[in-house]
């Protein structure tokens, strides 16, 4: 019997010609079989908000060494507040929130605004830290968020090191590939980012993650799932731990390139996620 794997390189060439000049990339692994499947896996991609992640990782690193604590809190003042995703600028200027609450907004609704005052406190460069001591190469945080695609700050600001090189400007926030994705939530489900309790804790602000139009459309209902997306005007992006009954799936999927905008969640670039994690299920867990 042929494997649900071999469909997905036809789908994949059928989205193709229905939206010319997108581009896929898959990494997927179940961490129970070791059973892999990879597509321009150790290729570097845009991140989008899927960045957000490592961000977090790296907020538990900062409170573990002493740097941070959950329990601090900062004023979000006018100049914080960006467009796009989240809630936290429709608050009165003044508020103070704790670095708590920032980090579960920043994953659970994709709070722009959240994620910008996370990186003000610890920096870019810390990210890139972390990421480095924990053996990623790909992966990397660029910058600050500057908004959505119609209201953009005019002058990007909180640039790591890493996103001001001339060559890292076409990854706008960050960049990683789908199989550091992978490895990163797959060190999380084994306890092995910062601590046993802080993995535990990162994922499970992952399942409560509110944009589930992709890895999670439709097995949410039958199975947990805890991941984290990220949109961009050509981009989906969504990288997650599936707790299938026939093993534990990491996945990472990136479809960018795609010519036609649209922000619903039935954007094709969601559709086409959906689709592949179900055949990767299939595949990875027979």
């Amino acid at each position: 019997m042929e494997s649900p794997l071999a469909a997905i390189e036809p789908s994949i060439s059928r989205f193709a010609q229905q939206h010319p000049g997108s581009q896929v990339w898959i990494a997927a692994k179940n961490l129970d079989s070791g059973a892999e499947y990879g597509r321009g896996a150790s290729e570097q991609v845009r991140t989008a908000s899927t960045i957000k992640l490592p961000i977090l990782c790296a907020v538990y690193q900062a409170v573990a060494a002493g740097k941070l604590r959950m329990e601090e809190t900062v004023p979000l003042n006018a100049d914080d507040k960006v467009a796009g995703s989240g809630v936290i600028r429709e608050l009165a200027n003044g508020t103070r929130l704790s670095i708590r609450d920032l980090g579960h907004v920043m994953i659970v609704i994709s709070d722009n605004t959240a994620t910008n005052l996370i990186l003000d406190r610890i920096s870019a460069d810390y990210v890139n830290e972390c990421l480095e001591q924990w053996g990623f190469v790909a992966t990397r945080s660029m910058r600050k968020i500057l908004g959505d695609g119609k209201n953009l700050k005019p002058n990007p600001s909180g640039h790591s090191r890493q996103g001001l090189l001339a060559v890292n400007k076409r990854f706008g926030i960050g960049s990683s590939s789908p199989r550091e994705m992978g490895r990163l939530l797959e060190m999380l489900e084994r306890g092995q980012i910062v601590s046993p309790a802080a993995s535990k804790e990162i994922i499970a602000t992952l399942k409560r993650q509110q944009y589930k139009d992709g890895i999670g459309r439709r097995i949410e209902a039958q199975m947990p799932v805890a991941s984290k997306s990220g949109s961009l005007d050509a981009l989906r992006s969504d990288v997650g731990l599936v707790y299938s009954p026939k093993g534990r799936l990491a996945i990472a999927i990136t479809v960018d390139g795609m010519p036609n905008v649209d922000y619903s969640p039935d954007n094709p670039g969601n559709i086409l996620i959906a689709d592949l994690t179900a055949l990767l299920l299939a595949g990875l867990t027979r």
